[in-house]
């Protein structure tokens, strides 16, 4: 059922919250395990930045999309999943490593843009009913993320939200078999 679709996206926000509670504790500053851009030492962020956030808040509002998307895709994309999570989690943060400005990038955001674009492109690229109509439900729920893809909060890194977007659009093409050969024409000259 859906509760072993949440396997992966529960542990995933148990580690989040657990080291948010103890930098929390501990009055520690983690954001330097966030992705600092085209620099060494940045690179760790690309394995540690999701799991670190600033506020309650920013915890929070990844907590809730990350359940929900990573739910949804473990439970109706199991064989894929793995995949998925995989390439919104490390190549999002690669992405962002590359072209991001050169402040400390740091939460779940990109991975969660990425696994919402990914279900929702996936449904366009598939065109089977279930897919479709998983796109349409997450597209209804989540459009409003567009508008975190573009420069218009200061503090937040909508470079994280376009390199999600990319990466779950090009993934669900990829997956879709949108590379697909054309049909063999059956028109005899």
């Amino acid at each position: 059922m859906f509760k072993g679709g949440l396997i992966v996206p529960s542990r995933l926000v148990f580690l989040m919250w657990l080291i948010f509670t103890v930098s929390e504790f501990y009055h520690l500053n983690l954001s330097v395990f966030g992705i600092l851009p085209r620099e060494f030492l940045g690179l760790i962020g690309i394995f540690t930045a999701p799991l670190v956030h600033g506020s309650a808040v920013h915890i929070i509002s990844n907590t809730i999309p990350l359940l929900i998307l990573g739910g949804t895709l473990y439970f109706f994309y199991e064989k894929i999943a793995p995949k998925v999570f995989f390439s919104c989690y490390f190549i999002t943060n690669i992405l962002v490593w590359i072209i991001g400005r050169k402040n400390l990038h740091i939460g779940a955001s990109g991975l969660v843009y990425g696994l919402a674009a990914f279900l929702i492109f996936y449904g366009f690229f598939k065109k089977d009913m279930k897919s479709l109509i998983i796109s349409v439900v997450i597209l209804f729920f989540y459009a409003g993320m567009i508008y975190g893809i573009f420069p218009n909060q200061p503090g937040i890194s909508w470079e994280s939200h376009l390199a999600g977007a990319v990466v779950g659009a090009f993934t669900a093409y990829h997956l879709s078999n949108g590379k697909r050969k054309p049909a063999k024409s059956t028109d005899n000259y």
